[in-house]
């Protein structure tokens, strides 16, 4: 591995350490030689089952959801946009004959650490299938963020001396269709970020020019010297992260956006 390699692999290492001691989330391993999906069924179907949702009632949940998310007759932005309404409002399933619909809640938005947050790094997924250079297509994301085996944020990182500008148009190119588009069918946050820029973050879709940079002088990480780390711990925290997911999330004319932080404290304090 280049020194431009290792330079970049230590960062990594140190944000995914982060996650885990800072945060609280679990690691799901080095996924490079892994067929990675952004649902994780196994995942998924666990959680679901301590939540005490029937086998039934999940096998139909999780067919609904991967109904919507691989739609491919529907553009990535609609398919989102339906994958979202999904994770606020609930799946309704049908557990029976003759019996009311139900609700099966992929997120506990009333509890979140009741909620499993993990992380995984070198995200290898298979490029665009039907293309010959499929496997010259796949992408290899730094870090994604798990909810529940959801794959809801994506973070690109780079070195101190390379501009974060880099990893925001590596995130645009992997949501090209020719590329890994279908694994943002469920991504809520797209991220990249490196030591002296901090992070940059926005959703699927947003060009380079309205992606957001969450700065916030005060609170329990204000002191966190580094920038990178100190705006994923305020981004990231586990009840400000289903917080802003739930409630700052706007589908406007064929754009999905984000809230900026000023707009987040504005409603706070209203």
């Amino acid at each position: 591995m280049s020194t431009v390699g290792q330079i970049e692999k230590r960062t990594q290492a140190r944000i995914v350490a982060l996650f885990q001691q800072r945060l609280g989330y679990d690691y799901l391993e080095n996924q490079i030689d892994s067929d990675n999906r952004n649902i994780e069924p196994k995942l998924l179907s666990s959680w679901l089952t301590r939540q005490g949702v029937s086998d039934t009632l999940i096998s139909r949940a999780l067919h609904e959801l991967n109904k919507v998310a691989t739609d491919t007759s529907k553009s990535i932005f609609e398919r989102n946009r339906e994958v979202y309404e999904l994770l606020r409002y609930g799946i309704k399933v049908l557990p029976a004959m003759g019996k009311n619909k139900v609700t099966v809640w992929l997120i506990d938005w009333k509890q979140p650490q009741n909620n499993h947050f993990a992380v995984a790094e070198e995200v290898t997924v298979k490029g665009f299938a039907l293309l010959a250079s499929a496997k010259a297509n796949s992408k290899r994301p730094d870090v994604v963020i798990y909810i529940n085996g959801l794959a809801l944020g994506v973070l690109e990182l780079k070195r101190s001396t390379v501009s974060v500008a880099e990893g925001i148009r590596q995130n645009l190119d992997n949501q090209k269709k020719e590329f890994i588009q279908p694994f943002f069918s469920t991504m809520q946050w797209v991220m990249a970020g490196n030591d002296t820029e901090g992070l940059r973050y926005a959703t699927i879709e947003t060009p380079e020019k309205y992606v957001l940079r969450w700065v916030e002088a005060t609170g329990p990480y204000a002191d966190e010297p580094n920038l990178l780390d100190r705006q994923l711990l305020q981004v990231c925290d586990k009840t400000r992260f289903l917080e802003l997911m739930h409630d700052y999330v706007v589908f406007d004319a064929g754009t999905k956006k984000l809230c900026r932080q000023n707009q987040y404290f504005g409603v706070k304090a209203a």
